[in-house]
């Protein structure tokens, strides 16, 4: 019987090596920038391939082109779980890597509207798998005492794909002639090229993370569940010394002495004891969603134009939402291991709560301008130094070994189907109850979510994944 060690904030703090560690979570991370970027590069596009495929005043053609991709989203995450669990976290990777690349081009080439649809439900499947996969490969590669900024680097790069995608579709559009309309555009350059060197464009760092993926380890802690102890031994001396890895593979095997170590099915994820730690992680996906900040960069225009904007002026503020998102991302790297992860998602849900109550007011007081730009922006900035980046630690660290791969399929399609819900709900709450009931709809689920933050979700910092293991499950 292998006595688990003692954790590693009571151990000799080991000579960690941050510039490896740095560069694989970054390569990692290179999934959510390109989930941020493919994510985001359909908005900018949209004008342009609407009018060249004729889709510009079918609602249902239009609306489908833009969200078809959650359905391969939702497949990429159902199956990122059981085929990372048997061929490992890095293969995976490098598949979702070579179907960014060619879903991009198949984007940029497409001629017939249902192939530019099928393209987009692929290229959402390599979403799914980059969702899923880079929070959880850095979690487990990363020590106890700063997996929490790790793991937040893969947020960091989803907001910088996200801004990038903004910057790079106002500038290749940027020239387009004032009054143009879908017939005139059809026919000119923008109609025929512009949006597919908006496509195209990401297969450039699709080619970096491809190749970038070779370079970077298995994930250790795959390993040692597959029996390849020397290989993962290897990779934990780099990060740490010997002393670290050889406690790190101990408590790593402590975790693993059962008769279902090697057998992960689906059906594990509802046993007593893995149903509530099950249940945590679906919950704090699904609320990271429903918060509805979402909403603001889904239907940014029709908020703003809600809140007395034109349309200039809500090009620039789109713009704003963007540059604040990426800047309170910074924030939330550096205090997500020094403040801890409960404290912060406590912050986050009170906080939008308050803001969305004041908002849900100013929309019934007609309150229009820059107070409302403000309350936006105070929103975005406190979602992303909370809400964002931490539900993805959380649910990157808080399953078992055995099953960790198929508990995160689960909580990262929860989420999917869960922003499904928000974007689709949106426009018709929007039209049903107006902006201020909607916003106030969101508050009281805001502070539900505190609410059960508050009772239900224990602090991980500073403790490896396997501690936090026999906290929350044995």
């Amino acid at each position: 019987m292998i006595t688990p060690p003692a954790s590693e904030s009571s151990r000799v703090k080991p000579d960690y090596d941050i510039g490896y560690l740095t560069t694989i979570s970054f390569v990692a991370a290179m999934g959510g920038l390109l989930f941020g970027y493919d994510w985001v590069v359909i908005g900018g596009a949209k004008p342009f391939f609407e009018a060249y495929f004729g889709i510009s005043n079918n609602a249902a053609a239009s609306g489908w082109a833009n969200s078809c991709a959650l359905l391969g989203c939702l497949i990429g995450a159902l199956v990122a779980g059981g085929l990372s669990d048997k061929f490992g976290r890095k293969r995976l990777l490098i598949l979702s890597a070579l179907l960014f690349i060619v879903t991009s081009l198949g984007n940029a080439w497409a001629h017939d509207f249902n192939v530019f649809i099928a393209w987009r439900i692929l290229g959402g499947v390599a979403i799914g798998l980059a969702s899923n996969l880079s929070p959880m490969y850095i979690a487990e590669i990363a020590p106890a005492s700063m997996r929490g900024r790790l793991v937040s680097l893969n947020q960091l790069t989803i907001v910088i794909g996200v801004l990038a995608a903004q910057i790079i579709n106002w500038y290749i559009g940027r020239d387009l002639p004032p009054g143009s309309t879908p017939f005139t555009i059809a026919g000119s350059w923008y109609g025929q090229h512009c949006w597919r060197i908006m496509f195209e464009l990401t297969a450039v760092p699709s080619l970096f993370f491809f190749a970038g993926m070779f370079l970077v380890p298995e994930s250790p802690r795959w390993l040692i569940r597959q029996g390849v102890q020397d290989i993962a031994g290897f990779t934990l001396t780099r990060i740490g010394g010997r002393a670290y890895a050889d406690a790190e593979i101990a408590d790593v095997q402590a975790t693993l002495q059962t008769e279902q170590a090697e057998r992960v099915r689906f059906a594990d994820l509802l046993e007593p004891k893995m149903r509530k730690v099950l249940l945590l992680g679906v919950a704090l996906a699904v609320f990271q969603q429903w918060c509805g900040i979402n909403v603001i960069f889904n239907y940014a225009e029709d908020i703003f134009k809600a809140a007395g904007y034109d349309i200039s002026f809500v090009l620039k503020n789109i713009a704003w939402t963007g540059s604040v998102n990426l800047a309170f991302t910074f924030v939330a790297l550096g205090v997500v291991d020094k403040f801890g992860r409960r404290p912060l998602m406590l912050f986050g849900s009170l906080s939008l709560g308050v803001i969305y109550l004041v908002l849900a007011f100013c929309y019934h007081a007609h309150v229009q301008g820059l107070p409302m730009l403000l309350l936006v922006l105070l929103a975005i900035a406190c979602y992303a130094m909370s809400l964002a980046p931490i539900t993805w630690v959380i649910i990157s660290e808080i399953f078992p070994n055995r099953i960790r791969g198929a508990a995160m399929a689960v909580a990262v399609a929860s989420l999917w189907g869960a922003c499904f819900v928000l974007t689709d709900t949106f426009p018709i709450l929007n039209k049903d109850l107006g902006p201020a009931k909607t916003f106030g709809l969101y508050a009281f689920i805001c502070i539900l979510g505190f609410i059960f933050i508050l009772r239900k979700l224990p602090e991980t910092k500073n403790k490896t994944l396997e501690e936090l293991e026999r906290e929350l499950v044995d």
